[in-house]
């Protein structure tokens, strides 16, 4: 799983797509990532113990929405494979390979490649003048290649206008996706235990929405689409918080209506905000995680699942995968 383009294109949450779909068809998946912006330094395997600081944040969000995968971490790609694979009790069927479309040292057998809708690998140019880490022709090493971050009013005329603008060959699949919003969530439930839906926010609530993401806009626009009254306090992608920045989130917060506030974040920053010592107490019961999920559109999503089913079932080393469950959608 990767992309082209620095910034984000959604590979976190279709990463996840891809361990709920395998786990519930009875394979044992694991996911192998550089770990970036961690501490440590080396193969990690990731425990009920870990925290962001040894495995990144990313890493670190999905161990702790899928506890029963196992999550690896590794700078040197091949090594951090071999290690999975000697693991036991139970064997590992299938390696997840995040943000590893570059590596040419690992071959992977299934290479799926994402694209942003608003920012298509075909309209983009070579760093620096773009976003492309190397030229767009690289798309063709893909099998897969998914156009991510859709809008929800996109036109059927717009399928085909960029199926042809990307140029895939025959066996190329190229399927469409776009984020679906889950519960509002406290990240600190022992202080407020009430989750809620976005559409329950009203429109004189006021949100301080706090990103360390790569595109923070489509948040924004969703969130906004419920409130008018969104402060957006944005840092770099995978930003390690400093005191001074909990102390401006504190600030900006205390700006708002006191009796109608909250606090939104995105999963992989309250990985990094809920443990974080300079956070301060009275914050915590006003902050609220909103989870994303991905859809695959134009009603692909059971023929997207069968593919990386057929494939997983093919190329497994356990053989009894062959006769599993039907790969229902995620």
């Amino acid at each position: 799983m990767g992309n082209l383009a620095v910034g984000g294109t959604g590979k976190t949450p279709h990463t996840e797509y891809l361990i709920k779909l395998l786990q519930k068809n009875g394979v044992n998946v694991a996911t192998l990532s550089r770990g970036y912006k961690r501490k440590s330094r080396g193969y990690v395997l990731a425990d009920d113990k870990s925290n962001v600081r040894q495995i990144g944040d990313e890493p670190y969000q999905i161990k702790n929405k899928f506890p029963n995968a196992r999550v690896a971490v590794d700078e040197n790609r091949c090594h951090g494979i071999e290690q999975l694979l000697k693991l036991e009790n139970p064997t590992v069927e299938a390696i997840i390979l995040d943000d590893a479309f570059q590596h040419r040292h690992v071959k992977a057998g299934l290479n799926i490649l994402l694209t942003d809708f608003h920012r298509l690998l075909c309209d983009d140019a070579l760093l620096p003048a773009g976003r492309l880490r190397e030229p767009s022709s690289g798309k063709n090493r893909a099998q897969m290649v998914i156009v991510t971050k859709c809008p929800d009013d996109i036109k059927p005329i717009d399928f085909n206008i960029i199926a042809k603008r990307l140029h895939l060959y025959p066996y190329q699949q190229l399927y469409f996706s776009r984020f679906r919003y889950g519960m509002l969530t406290p990240l600190f439930p022992e202080k407020t235990n009430s989750r809620k839906v976005l559409s329950s926010l009203t429109g004189d609530e006021q949100v301080l929405l706090v990103t360390g993401i790569a595109s923070p806009a489509p948040l924004q626009k969703e969130v906004e689409s419920y409130t008018p009254h969104v402060k957006l306090l944005a840092f770099d992608d995978h930003h390690d918080f400093t005191p001074k920045d909990l102390l401006q989130i504190k600030e900006q917060f205390q700006h708002l209506e006191e009796w109608k506030r909250l606090i939104i974040t995105t999963e992989k920053d309250a990985a990094r905000l809920k443990l974080h010592p300079a956070l301060d107490e009275t914050l915590k019961p006003y902050i609220y995680v909103l989870p994303i999920e991905i859809e695959i559109l134009q009603n692909q999503q059971y023929i997207f699942n069968q593919n990386i089913i057929g494939y997983v079932r093919a190329h497994s080393r356990n053989s009894s995968l062959s006769e599993g469950k039907d790969a229902h959608p995620a």
